[in-house]
C-alpha cells in the first residue's frame, strides 16, 4: 500500500509535514510503493522498496517522529535563562536526557497504540509490519535507561526532575493517555522539562535547607537549596509551556475523528491566555544579575530571598510591621521588550492560525493542522521565554532551530 500523504481517518495533507502521518507525496511512500522505485517490500517487513537499510531508518524515524525532537531543546535552555543562569555542561547532559526521554515515550506510544493505529492509521510503522512491537518496546525501555544515565551525569537534582518526568511518561502513554487526565499528564510532562533544565544549571550545593544562623529570628524560614530556589524561579515559565501543551494534547484527542468547534475555539483562548501571560509577566527574571544567580559560597541572592528573611519587607524602620503603607516587595514588572513581545506575537500566530481554520472546519485534517501548529509554536514560546528572562542571544539561538525544524517535518510529520 503506497501512501501518498493520508491517515486510515483521512486526515492528512500532501505534504507529510505536520498534517500527515507518514512520509511526502514525493518521497516515494512508506508503507509499500514507492513510486517510480517499484513496489513491495524488501523481504525483512519493511515496506520501503529503497532497500533495507533506508527503509528501517525511514521506519525509525516515523516511529521516533524526529522532526518534533527540535521543541525539546527550548524547554531546558528556557528553564536554565528563568532560573538567572548561564547555559552550561550540565544543562547539555540535562538536554541529551530530554531527548532521550522524549523519543522513548515516542516509541512507547506507538507500541501502546498499535492496535488503535492498525484501525486509524495502518501506515505506522508498527501497524504496516516495518517494526516490530518487541523492538519498539525495547527502544523505549533503552532509552529511558539512557536519558536517566545521562541526567545522573549532570547532578542530582537532575536525576530527580528526570525520574519523575520518565515516570510521568510512561504513565501516560501506557494508561492516562486514553483518560480524563491525559492532557494534564502532558503538561505535566513539558512543565517538569523546563525545570529539568533549571535545576541541571543550577550550581552545584546542597538540596536541604542551610542551618539556620544562632540569634535570627525565629520566624525566618530556612532558605532552599540552589536547585529548590531555580526550580521556584523557572515556575512561572514552567506553568505557561504547560498550559500550551495541555491545550494542544486537548485538541489532539480529537484528530483523527473529527470535533465540534467548541474544541479548536477552546485552544484559541489558551493561546491568548498564554500569551498574554507572557507578555503581563515580561519583566520577571531581567533584574537578577549573572553574579546574583551563580550561587556564591556563603551568600544568598536577594531575587531568591523569602520576604519574611528581609526585616525591611513591610516592617518599618523600629521593625514593627507598617501601618497604611503597601508592604515592599518584587517590583511591578514592566512592559516586556521589544523582543519579548515580538516572540510572544509570533507564537500566537504560529498556534492561532490553524485553529482558526479548524474552528471554521474540525475535520480530522484541519485539527491536525492545529495540532502541528501547536508543536510548531513550542519554539517561539520557548524563545519568547528566553529573551524574557534576559538572554535574547539564547532566544536568537532558539529561533534558528525553526527552518530546520520545517525542512524535516516535510519529510517525517512530528505528530
Amino acid at each position: 500500500m503506497g501512501v501518498s500523504g493520508r491517515t486510515g481517518s483521512g486526515g492528512a495533507s500532501g505534504s507529510g509535514g505536520v498534517t500527515g502521518y507518514g512520509g511526502a507525496s514525493d518521497s516515494g511512500g512508506v508503507t509499500g510503493d514507492t513510486g517510480d522505485s517499484g513496489a513491495g517490500t524488501d523481504g525483512s517487513g519493511n515496506g520501503n522498496g529503497n532497500g533495507s537499510d533506508n527503509g528501517t531508518g525511514r521506519a525509525w524515524a516515523e516511529l521516533l517522529r524526529v522532526s518534533a525532537l527540535f521543541s525539546v531543546p527550548g524547554d531546558l535552555l528556557a528553564g536554565a535563562t528563568a532560573a538567572g543562569h548561564r547555559p552550561n555542561h550540565r544543562t547539555v547532559l540535562a538536554t541529551c536526557a530530554s531527548l532521550c526521554l522524549y523519543e522513548a515515550g515516542m516509541a512507547l506510544n506507538d507500541w501502546a497504540d498499535r492496535d488503535i493505529d492498525a484501525v486509524e492509521r495502518p501506515d505506522r510503522p508498527i501497524p504496516s509490519g516495518r517494526i516490530a512491537p518487541a523492538a519498539a518496546l525495547t527502544a523505549a525501555g533503552g532509552l529511558t535507561v539512557a536519558g536517566l544515565a545521562l541526567a545522573a551525569a549532570a547532578s542530582r537534582p537532575a536525576l530527580l526532575t528526570a525520574t519523575a518526568l520518565a515516570a510521568t511518561v510512561w504513565a501516560y502513554d501506557l494508561h492516562l493517555k486514553n483518560t480524563p487526565a491525559g492532557p494534564a499528564a502532558m503538561a505535566c510532562a513539558r512543565t517538569l522539562d523546563l525545570l529539568q533544565g533549571a535545576v541541571a544549571t543550577a550550581p552545584p550545593g546542597t538540596t536541604r535547607p542551610w542551618r539556620t544562623v544562632i540569634g535570627s529570628r525565629t520566624d525566618t524560614p530556612p532558605p532552599l537549596g540552589s536547585a529548590a530556589r531555580s526550580a521556584r524561579a523557572a515556575l512561572p515559565s514552567a506553568l505557561l509551556l504547560g498550559a500550551h501543551t495541555f491545550a494542544v494534547t486537548t485538541v489532539s484527542r480529537r484528530e483523527a475523528q473529527g470535533s465540534s468547534s467548541a474544541l479548536p475555539l477552546a485552544g484559541l483562548a489558551a493561546v491568548a491566555a498564554v500569551a498574554g501571560a507572557g507578555a503581563a509577566r515580561g519583566g520577571w527574571g531581567r533584574g537578577r544579575s549573572r553574579s546574583e544567580s551563580r550561587g556564591r559560597s556563603g551568600t544568598r541572592s536577594a531575587a531568591y530571598r523569602p520576604a519574611a528573611a528581609c526585616p525591611s519587607v513591610g516592617r518599618s524602620a523600629a521593625g514593627s510591621p507598617s501601618v497604611g503603607r503597601p508592604p515592599v516587595g518584587r517590583p511591578a514588572a514592566p512592559p516586556p521588550s521589544p523582543v519579548t513581545a515580538a516572540l510572544l506575537a509570533g507564537y500566537a500566530a504560529t498556534a492561532a492560525r490553524p485553529l482558526l481554520h479548524a474552528v471554521l472546519n474540525p475535520s480530522p485534517y484541519f485539527l491536525q493542522r492545529a495540532v502541528g501548529g501547536g508543536i510548531r509554536a513550542m519554539i517561539p514560546l520557548q524563545a519568547a521565554l528566553t529573551a524574557r528572562a534576559g538572554a535574547p542571544r539564547t532566544a536568537a539561538a532558539l529561533l534558528a532551530l525553526i527552518p530546520a525544524a520545517r525542512r524535516l517535518s516535510r519529510k517525517v510529520s512530528p505528530t
